[in-house]
C-alpha cells in the first residue's frame, strides 16, 4: 500500500562516545563483507577469536539498516581457552538517513503500559517476510505468542526485553523530534458502469505507462483527448465524488462496493498498481497558499467543506496535485484483514505504520511516543514498520494506520502530531 500524506521538542541527544557502526549503502542491500576474512583453518588465537565474535556482532548491527537477504553466517569457531567479554550492542548504528542510539527499555515512555499481546499478530504478519536478522527470532516469536502457550502481557514484554535492544531513532544531526500523521483504507460505493452521478473513473495501468515517463498529469488525463484515449477500456469502476477518487489516490488502496450491471453489489479491494511518476503535491497546502485555509486547518473535513462551498473550483484543487495513481482490483474475502503494505504483508489497524525505509527497515518493531489527534492524550504503543509513502521521508517520521471506516477516516484526517520513536532490533 503506497500512499501519500497531506502536508517538535526536546534537548539534543548526546553523541555516542563508544562503538558506532556506519552503514554503507541503502536499506535492502545485503551487508558487504569479504568471505573468509578473519577465518583461520589452523585455529585462531583467543584474541583473534574474540575479534571474529566482535565482527559478527557488528555485522548483526549493520543488518538493522540493510534488510535484504544475507548469506548464512559461518559456523562459530571453537570455544577459546579464555572466554571473550560478553558482546554488547553498539552504542549507535548509522543508517542511510538516520542514527540509532542504544537505550534502556526504561527510556521508552509508557513502555510498561502497552499490551504486547494485542501487537503480536502484527509481528507475526511481518514475520511472513522478515528481515534476515529476524528469521530465527520470528520462529521463537511464533512459539511464544501461540495462544496455547498462554503467555500474558508481562511475559511477552519480558521476552521482548530479553531478545531485543531498544534504539532511539534520530536524524544524523542528533535531532530526535519528528512528525506522526495518519492514514486509512477508505471505503466507497461505486458503479461498474458510468451512470447517474457515478462518472469519476479509477483506472488500471495503461499499457504505455512504462514507456512514457513521466506520464500525463492529472489535468491532462482529465482534459486531453490523447490521454483519455490511452485509458479507453481500463476503468475499473466509477465513483460519484471526485474527492473520493482523490482520497483513493492519496491513500493508495481502498474498498469499493461496486454495483454491477445486473444490480448485484460486489465488495472488492483496489490497491496501488502504479503512478504517472509526477510529483505529489498536497491539496491542503494549495488551499493554504491560495488563502482559503489557515495553516493547521487543512484536514480532510475542512477540505471537503471547502469543496462544497466552491464547486466551480474543485477541478483547480484536484489539478494542483499532478500525481495520478492506477489500481488493480482484487477480491475481499475477509473484511477483517487490512491491505498489504510495502513490506508485502497485511497492515494491522493501530499496530502498523508507514516509515522511510532508508531510516527504519520494513519489519522493524517501533515504539511510538506521541499524542492522539487534536489532543494531549498520550499515544504510546508498539507498532510494526510495514509500509511507506511518498510523503513519508526523514528519520523520525511515521504514518499511523488507523484501519477502515468512518472513525478511521476522521482520525487519520486530523492527525499531525509531534513524535519520538525507538526501533527494536535483535541483540547480537
Amino acid at each position: 500500500m503506497v500512499h501519500h500524506t497531506m502536508s517538535t521538542s526536546s534537548s539534543p541527544a548526546p553523541s555516542a562516545s563508544s562503538t558506532m557502526i556506519h552503514m554503507v549503502g541503502f536499506p535492502g542491500d545485503a551487508p558487504r563483507s569479504a568471505p573468509g576474512r578473519g577465518a583461520n583453518r589452523t585455529g585462531p588465537a583467543p584474541r583473534r577469536r574474540w575479534r571474529a565474535a566482535l565482527l559478527a556482532a557488528i555485522l548483526g548491527a549493520l543488518a538493522a539498516c540493510g534488510s535484504g537477504p544475507q548469506p548464512a553466517p559461518p559456523a562459530p569457531p571453537a570455544a577459546p581457552a579464555v572466554a571473550p567479554p560478553a558482546r554488547t550492542p553498539p552504542a549507535a548504528i548509522e543508517c542511510a538517513h538516520s542514527r540509532w542510539v542504544a537505550v534502556a527499555f526504561d527510556d521508552l515512555p509508557g513502555w510498561g503500559a502497552d499490551r504486547p499481546r494485542e501487537w503480536w499478530p502484527a509481528l507475526l504478519r511481518g514475520c511472513a517476510r522478515p528481515p534476515s536478522a529476524w528469521v530465527a527470532l520470528c520462529k521463537d516469536a511464533a512459539r511464544v505468542g501461540n495462544p496455547d502457550v498462554g503467555a500474558d502481557d508481562a511475559q511477552l514484554r519480558a521476552w521482548l526485553e530479553q531478545r531485543l535492544q531498544a534504539y532511539r531513532v534520530e536524524a544524523p544531526d542528533g535531532n530526535a523530534d519528528g512528525l506522526l500523521t495518519g492514514y486509512f483504507e477508505p471505503e466507497f460505493d461505486a458503479s461498474r458502469r458510468p451512470r447517474g452521478a457515478y462518472r469519476i473513473a479509477i483506472f488500471a495501468p495503461p499499457p504505455d505507462l512504462a514507456s512514457r515517463r513521466p506520464y500525463w498529469t492529472r489535468k491532462q488525463i482529465d482534459t486531453t483527448a490523447a490521454a483519455k484515449r490511452s485509458l479507453d477500456g481500463l476503468a475499473i469502476a466509477y465513483l460519484d465524488d471526485p474527492l473520493d477518487a482523490l482520497v483513493l489516490h492519496i491513500q493508495g488502496s481502498g474498498r469499493l462496493n461496486i454495483r454491477e450491471a445486473d444490480g448485484s453489489v460486489q465488495r472488492v479491494r483496489v490497491s496501488y498498481a502504479g503512478s504517472n511518476d509526477q510529483p505529489y503535491k498536497s491539496v491542503g497546502r494549495w488551499l493554504i497558499e491560495q488563502g482559503e485555509l489557515q495553516p493547521g486547518e487543512a484536514s480532510w473535513p475542512a477540505i471537503r467543506a471547502w469543496a462544497q462551498r466552491n464547486p466551480k473550483r474543485v477541478n483547480a484543487l484536484l489539478w494542483s496535485n499532478p500525481r495520478y495513481v492506477f489500481f488493480r482490483e482484487a477480491p475481499l474475502p475477509d473484511p477483517a484483514i487490512g491491505p498489504n503494505g510495502a513490506q508485502g504483508v497485511p497492515l494491522t489497524p493501530g499496530r502498523s505504520v508507514a516509515v522511510d525505509p532508508s531510516s527504519v527497515p520494513y519489519g522493524t518493531p517501533v515504539w511510538l511516543a506521541s499524542t492522539e489527534p487534536l489532543a494531549d492524550t498520550p499515544l504510546r504503543r508498539l507498532v510494526m514498520a510495514q509500509d511507506t509513502g511518498s510523503a513519508i521521508t526523514g528519520a523520525v517520521r511515521a504514518d499511523y494506520f488507523w484501519g477502515w471506516g468512518e472513525t478511521a477516516e476522521q482520525q487519520a484526517g486530523r492527525m499531525k502530531q509531534k513524535l519520538r520513536m525507538w526501533a527494536l532490533w535483535p541483540r547480537p
